[in-house]
């Protein structure tokens, strides 16, 4: 049986805010949005054209939770946004006021920058070789 990823659980302080950014600023599709009680929901974005690895925007609940918002590597580039437009998307960060926190570089892998989200987590932008 194949395997694969489904969803990559994001911690956020506030669903609509997150699906704004994630839509508006990063191109993401909203999948899903399902209301499951008062205070969740079932809520999926993917990069647009991916077939397979989501996000599931996961809001925080506990003290605990919250205080992993931005913060659930420990500092590490957390994900990693593969592109076949480098230069276009990172127009769009620019466009949208994302803070870039290591300028684009050349690599033998490819072209690649790391910018943050809105929470702070670093997500690696690359557009491979």
């Amino acid at each position: 049986m194949p395997q694969y990823i489904g969803h990559i659980a994001l911690v956020v302080d506030d669903y609509d805010r997150a699906i704004t950014y994630y839509q508006d600023i990063l191109g993401f599709e909203l999948m899903e949005d399902t209301v499951m009680s008062e205070t969740k929901r079932w809520v999926v974005m993917k990069p647009s054209k991916s077939a397979e690895c989501s996000l599931l925007l996961a809001k925080a609940s506990t003290p605990e939770q919250v205080s992993r918002i931005g913060n659930q590597t420990g500092g590490r580039v957390f994900l990693f946004l593969y592109t076949d437009d480098f230069d276009q998307f990172y127009a769009r960060l620019i466009k949208g006021n994302v803070k870039i926190v290591r300028q684009p570089s050349v690599e033998a892998y490819g072209k690649v920058a790391v910018f943050e989200d809105l929470y702070g987590n670093l997500w690696d932008l690359i557009e491979p070789v």
